[in-house]
């Protein structure tokens, strides 16, 4: 098993003929990050254990555990996993499958997730004709019935607003009203308001609580409790946390983290 850097280096995906490949990555002790890259193969990022953050040119892609980001092909990206994660890393051929054309976030299925398994400890020059083709036949098979999850973070090229995201990201916890906000950067409220909506398809807001459910997706995969998240985000309590949390995506934060088997 590869770490992050290692695959990088040394695995070229386009190099083989195979129309899906599989590799696992080992992250130790420190989080890490890939150089952005690309490749002829489209590629899905799955979180085994801890958590992924996909970087792509206009926004940000989570990768929970039970989830998995799909990259289309000749896309500009990088990945950042959390300490001591593992991921799978699934690349298919263009045209091999129906797959989606824009990056998004897949729920991944307990099948689906066994079967890269299985295929990434398959030697990668397999035959399509024998029993390790097959598999990968019926991977790509699952692969197009998954379903998508709200898991995707936009970012905004206006440099004002991309100050205001970056402060954000760093302090997620600040309170600062929208109107604070354009003083700040020395624009109206209206016109603040007015770009977020054009720049990112949110308003402030809601933008703001996406990214909030970004940054705990990433906190409690990577196991700090929920009343520490909460703090960390700001919450003036936990049970203000969960309700924004299970508004978003229709769990508690304990019930989302031990989805059911689907």
């Amino acid at each position: 098993m590869l770490d992050l850097a290692a695959s990088q280096r040394l695995f070229d995906p386009d190099s083989l003929k195979a129309n899906v490949i599989a590799l696992r990555v080992d992250v130790r002790e420190n989080s890490v990050e890939q150089a952005t890259h690309k490749h002829r193969k489209g590629q899905l990022v799955l979180a085994e254990r801890g958590s992924v953050t996909c970087h792509i040119e206009r926004g940000l892609w989570m990768v929970p555990p039970d989830c998995g980001v799909w990259i289309p092909g000749g896309m500009e990206h990088s990945n950042r996993v959390s300490v001591n994660g593992r991921i799978s890393l699934l690349f298919v051929e263009p045209g091999a499958a129906r797959l989606p054309e824009q990056c998004c976030t897949l729920s991944i299925s307990p099948l689906l997730r066994e079967l890269v398994v299985y295929l990434a400890a398959q030697p990668q020059d397999y035959s399509e004709n024998g029993p390790t083709g097959r598999v990968a036949c019926v991977l790509l098979e699952q692969l197009v019935t998954m379903p998508e999850e709200e898991l995707y973070l936009p970012m905004p090229t206006n440099s004002r607003l991309t100050k205001i995201a970056k402060e954000l990201i760093k302090d997620p916890s600040n309170r600062n009203t929208v109107g604070e906000w354009a003083r700040q950067v020395a624009m109206s409220e209206r016109t603040l308001a007015r770009l977020a909506i054009a720049e990112t398809g949110m308003t402030f807001g809601r933008w703001r609580r996406q990214l909030h459910i970004i940054l705990a997706l990433q906190k409690l995969s990577a196991g700090q409790p929920v009343q520490r998240v909460a703090e960390l985000l700001g919450y003036d309590s936990v049970s203000a946390f969960i309700t924004m949390f299970r508004n978003a995506l229709g769990k508690t934060p304990g019930s989302y983290m031990r989805k059911p088997d689907h």
